[in-house]
């Protein structure tokens, strides 16, 4: 079946909007027809070619849609259904079986090869295989090949289009305050970064009961939504000389934790300085290769303190994201007043302006 898809013909080059052909869904497979896809760091991090990935390829791993065809194996939805998409994972493994599946045994193998665990690809062109598989999905296209472990089934009177977001970034913003924080009411939280994950971490500590909530954002508009979703206090980061000691004037016993979604070793460093006794540190943003951990090693262990990795918000996305489209529709997760959307076929100026600050949450809808 002929498609089209926003194409990586090679690490770092702009995307090609073109035709592919996409297989039919094998026995364990869902063909889901893409309504939206949210645009996320990860996705520009391994097209930018920083990180090890088959070219060409097809990225995208935010998206939502109708499903189109199922395999004979696949019982979870049916055609007609409306499904959001998010990682994959085993199912088997005992990661998976503890309710942690971001941290599933083969994550890099059903996430990040570019291939079918046969070696196989779902899509081609006319040069050969282009590499399919991102996050079990590759959904920056009008259709992609999925699996039952990565689909959850939504209402069809939502959204749809919007949706993707909760199956990665919004599910790792809430999911890192609620799920991997187990943040207390009336603790205090830190988030550094404004974008999509920042905010959604400021709404998942409003839904906690956290206090204050302090974001640190360079962009004004940005700590202006942080504020308008529940952020207590939004500092300026290039307005001080000293990002530990501002904090410390809010919290002077610091903070109870603390989400660095930016990834920049100075800040995630300040970040450790602000930390009360027994405070976490959690880190998601995606930083240079061969940084080290930041904090220096006998304060961390003074005062107790933790510092630790968070993938997926350690969500288990059929039990969390259905409590996330509830927040949703309960008011208390708005999370589409981050999103902005354009066409897929303008997938390059849309990573223009998210990248400059015009709009926080980029989602794509096919032509």
């Amino acid at each position: 079946m002929k498609i089209k898809a926003a194409i990586m013909p090679s690490g770092g080059s702009a995307f090609e909007f073109d035709d592919v052909m996409i297989e039919d869904p094998r026995d364990d497979e869902i063909r889901v027809k893409i309504k939206g896809v949210g645009l996320c760091h990860t996705d520009l991090v391994f097209s930018s070619g920083m990180a090890p990935y088959p070219f060409p390829a097809v990225f995208g791993h935010e998206g939502a849609g109708i499903v189109e065809a199922v395999g004979k194996d696949v019982t979870k939805v049916q055609p007609g259904d409306a499904v959001l998409m998010t990682f994959r994972s085993c199912g088997t493994c005992d990661r998976c079986d503890d309710g942690h599946p971001p941290y599933c045994r083969s994550m890099l193998d059903l996430n990040y090869n570019g291939r079918r665990e046969d070696g196989t690809s779902a899509l081609k062109n006319d040069d050969g295989d282009v590499s399919s598989n991102f996050f079990g999905q590759s959904s920056f296209a009008t259709h992609a090949i999925t699996y039952e472990r990565n689909v959850v089934k939504v209402d069809a009177d939502l959204p749809v289009e919007i949706m993707g977001p909760l199956g990665c970034g919004v599910q790792t913003g809430v999911g890192s305050v609620l799920r991997a924080f187990k943040a207390e009411p009336g603790s205090s939280l830190m988030v550094l970064g404004g974008g999509s994950v920042g905010l959604s971490a400021v709404m998942g500590g409003k839904i906690a009961g956290c206090d204050p909530i302090i974001v640190v954002e360079p962009v004004a508009a940005r700590r202006e939504l942080a504020i308008e979703l529940g952020a207590t206090h939004a500092i300026d980061p290039t307005g001080v000389d000293d990002l530990a000691a501002a904090v410390r004037e809010i919290l002077p016993l610091g903070v109870s934790y603390a989400l660095d979604t930016s990834g920049v070793p100075a800040v995630q460093a300040a970040a450790v300085q602000g930390l009360g006794s027994m405070g976490v540190l959690g880190l998601v943003g995606v930083s240079p290769p061969d940084i080290t951990l930041p904090g220096e090693v006998n304060s961390v262990m003074t005062f107790g303190q933790t510092i630790r990795g968070i993938i997926e918000g350690d969500s288990e996305p059929d039990v969390f994201i259905p409590e996330l489209v509830d927040y949703y529709k309960a008011g208390k997760l708005p999370f589409d007043k981050m999103v902005k959307t354009f066409k897929l076929s303008d997938i390059n100026q849309a990573i223009h302006a998210q990248h400059s600050g015009e709009c926080v949450k980029v989602v794509l809808i096919p032509d």
